[in-house]
């Protein structure tokens, strides 16, 4: 088994690393595994083994697809290694990130031809894997409708396929993120007591993760402006104000929320940002440092095919959660009981929500324990049973002769055409013309420049 990512396996990591790493550990007790990436690599595991093959050296990555009886795929996969393209083994595609929706809140701010370009460049990656894939692999019953829908649309839902299966499940299942069976053990104070303004005895919100554009930390920001003169002891601490991952850019959520909490005096008195993204290992400290998880997010479509993994370390920290409606969490977490769901983009019952539920007697007890009936429903084992079924009987889709035969693919447009090209000098050549033709030099020197950023921030990683 090969697990192919675009995600650096470090001691820090962020979702898709975390994912294939704990697809590896639970695989091992079935077959040997590899994961393979064209990021950095410096964790080594016990029970599997890890490898960076470069972005430009197909031959490698060629050795690891002739190896492996099944390949696991994320992301970009397809179109940085033409051997993982045109394999003729099994292919599991792991579909647990919509991120062709991500990149409509992402890319907005950016010129509307490169947000165009951007869209349509990842719906043409996940379309390749929607016409290959032997098997999926999504999240949530919300995202397992949406993949249906692509499927159908590009033949997949058919007579071979409907003859194995009326129900679709052996095309795709549910798999979602997932927690660690053992408890977690606090080994520091990485909070209270430590960060400056945060007392041992303060009351901490904790976020969990990165500030991306698909949330609204504003309105959780304005919900502390309420509470600051009355409930001074309730602190807001993001864990992760930057991304270590030097390809994932800086978005204007971050720029904005800062700017609301500066507007608001609220900076290092009730509101703190963590400057650096916390290692994988020593984000338990923080999360046993807090009193309540908070996630909030505007409606919008990434809201109703998200499946938010920081939630998944909230439960496992037996955390009540304070968090926005709209997503298949905000379901589990009002039907589990386990904390409190509000409107999204209201600040005022936000800071309602937070007082009822630290004041309200009995009220944490009542969503500590909603939280463990999520918490025993959600750890790796379970959501990775469907991954665990297929690779321990795999087989080929019932229509992949039917879709080779058809000679079936999705070729996109030109620059689409021109990412699927092997890295080397005829691809640079042709993404020079294609520049030149949509902007000509300006538009030239501006993607030499991104590309000479992005070679400097890897380097300072």
């Amino acid at each position: 088994m090969v697990i192919v990512t675009g995600d650096p396996i470090r001691v820090q990591m962020a979702g898709p690393a975390i994912r294939v790493w704990n697809m590896a550990e639970q695989l091992s007790d079935i077959c040997d595994v590899r994961i393979v990436s064209w990021k950095r690599i410096d964790r080594q595991p016990a029970r599997f083994s890890v490898h960076f093959v470069a972005e430009s050296d197909d031959r490698a990555m060629a050795e690891h697809e002739r190896w492996a009886d099944v390949l696991v795929v994320q992301g970009m996969s397809f179109r940085i290694f033409p051997s993982v393209r045109k394999t003729d083994k099994l292919v599991v595609a792991d579909l647990y990130d919509p991120f062709q929706l991500e990149q409509l809140e992402q890319n907005k701010y950016e010129p509307a031809e490169a947000w165009t370009d951007e869209v349509r460049k990842a719906v043409s990656l996940l379309n390749e894997q929607l016409v290959r894939g032997d098997f999926f692999l999504c999240a949530s019953e919300r995202q397992r409708d949406l993949w249906l829908g692509n499927l159908s649309a590009l033949g997949r839902l058919n007579p071979q396929t409907y003859s194995q299966d009326p129900t679709f499940t052996d095309l795709i299942d549910i798999a979602p993120f997932g927690l660690s069976a053992e408890p977690p053990q606090q080994t520091r104070h990485a909070i209270k007591g430590t960060v400056e303004g945060i007392g041992v005895d303060d009351t901490v919100l904790l976020w969990g993760g990165g500030i991306y554009n698909w949330f609204d930390p504003v309105s959780l920001v304005e919900a502390m402006g309420f509470l600051a003169d009355d409930h001074p002891y309730i602190k807001l601490f993001f864990l992760s104000s930057t991304h270590f991952n030097a390809d994932v850019p800086e978005m204007q959520a971050i720029a904005d929320t800062v700017t609301a909490s500066e507007r608001l005096g609220l900076t290092g008195r009730t509101v703190f940002f963590n400057e650096r993204w916390v290692d994988y290992d020593d984000r338990i400290n923080y999360l046993l440092d807090a009193d309540i998880g908070v996630s909030t997010h505007l409606v919008h479509a990434e809201t109703r095919f998200s499946f938010r993994t920081r939630i998944l370390d909230y439960l496992w920290a037996s955390l009540p959660v304070v968090a926005s409606d709209g997503d298949s969490f905000a379901e589990l977490i009002r039907d589990a009981g386990a904390g409190r769901i509000v409107a999204p983009g209201d600040p005022r019952a936000l800071a309602d929500a937070i007082v009822d539920l630290l004041h309200t007697p009995g009220a944490r007890e009542t969503a500590r324990s909603g939280v463990a009936q999520l918490r025993d429903r959600l750890t790796w084992a379970q959501t990775l049973a469907p991954l665990l079924a297929y690779c321990a009987d795999p087989k080929p889709a019932a229509d992949r002769e039917l879709m080779a035969s058809s000679g079936r693919s999705i070729s996109g447009s030109r620059f689409e055409q021109i990412l699927m090209m092997p890295r080397g000098r005829r691809r640079d050549l042709a993404l020079l013309g294609y520049y030149l033709r949509r902007g000509g030099v300006d538009l030239v020197r501006e993607k030499l420049d991104e590309r000479r950023g992005r070679l400097q921030r890897d380097a300072d990683s």
